[in-house]
């Protein structure tokens, strides 16, 4: 594979200016439900400005005193037209937090910290891209296949989750990409199974060159694996539950295998975005075991 789809030795550098993240009192523009989701769109011109795909930003929720930040993917943002300036995070509303957040209305203000991270990084000549998404993973998906169709790449798009509802925007997938294939668990839309199931299919359809994905772990590992094997360069943005959001508080760490040697990086400052390749993905933690010592530490 060509250095110039993936530096080899070392992590290519995410798309973007080197520039810290912004501290602001953002307005609410508006807050809706999509099948089983909600999108929340955010004024915020500096933070819009800066964000790259890939990158997140913590809110702080009002939850029973709750102290700490709760972190998004930026699934979107403008640049120009009506909603010039804005910046949009998409979530489930089933935990307290994210329930809190559904209940927003117009002109509201949140303490937002942004944007963070480490985003996708870019071919740097034009190869086809495979984009894998799972669940409301597919909306940072979404965001990066609309930069790189804009810089000429060939986007292809598989996105999956347990029913039809649970995929976001099959409607923005198939108008953004050259082709867009569904995988549902239920078979209530597309292909039954995984969306493992479909990627000898669409690479060998695509011409693929590089895959991208973000999802539930399980399905990053599943994604990274076959990459691998087909000698595919891989960049995963991975979950995990953070805290601060800024590298101190080390409950976001994830294992990688540098030079045949494990050690742990930080999601929320190394990631989110890592090399699949490098990924122990048998020594990640599962989502809701991180979840549960996070919340333990809370009190």
């Amino acid at each position: 594979m060509s250095s110039n789809v993936t530096p080899r030795g070392s992590e290519p550098k995410a798309h973007g200016r080197e520039e810290g993240p912004l501290r602001a009192h953002c307005e609410v523009l508006g807050v809706k439900p999509s099948g089983s989701f909600w999108s929340l769109t955010l004024v915020a011109p500096a933070m819009a400005e800066r964000a790259r795909p890939g990158q997140f930003i913590t809110l702080a929720v009002d939850v029973g005193g709750a102290t700490l930040r709760r972190p998004f993917s930026i699934a979107s943002v403008s640049q120009q037209g009506p909603r010039a300036g804005t910046l949009e995070i998409v979530f489930s509303g089933v935990g307290q937090g994210t329930h809190w957040l559904a209940g927003r209305s117009k002109h509201d203000v949140l303490d937002v910290v942004g944007p963070l991270g480490r985003g996708f990084p870019l071919p740097n000549r034009q190869v086809p891209a495979l984009l894998v998404g799972g669940g409301y993973g597919a909306a940072p998906m979404l965001y990066l296949a609309r930069t790189l169709v804009a810089r000429g790449h060939r986007v292809d798009i598989v996105l999956g989750a347990r029913t039809a509802e649970q995929i976001w925007n099959t409607v923005e997938a198939k108008r953004v990409a050259s082709s867009a294939t569904f995988t549902t668990d239920d078979g209530s839309l597309g292909t039954p199974g995984r969306v493992t199931d479909v990627l000898d299919d669409v690479a060998a359809r695509a011409g693929t060159e590089v895959v991208y994905g973000c999802g539930p772990m399980p399905m990053l590992a599943g994604v990274s694996r076959w990459a691998a094997a087909m000698g595919l360069p891989s960049q995963m943005a991975v979950e995990e539950a953070m805290a601060c959001g800024t590298g101190v508080c080390m409950t976001c760490v994830v294992p990688v295998r540098r030079k045949g040697e494990r050690r742990n990086v930080r999601a929320c400052v190394e990631g989110p975005v890592l090399n699949g390749a490098r990924v122990d993905w048998d020594a990640v933690r599962s989502p809701a075991m991180a979840q549960r010592e996070l919340d333990e530490e809370a009190g």
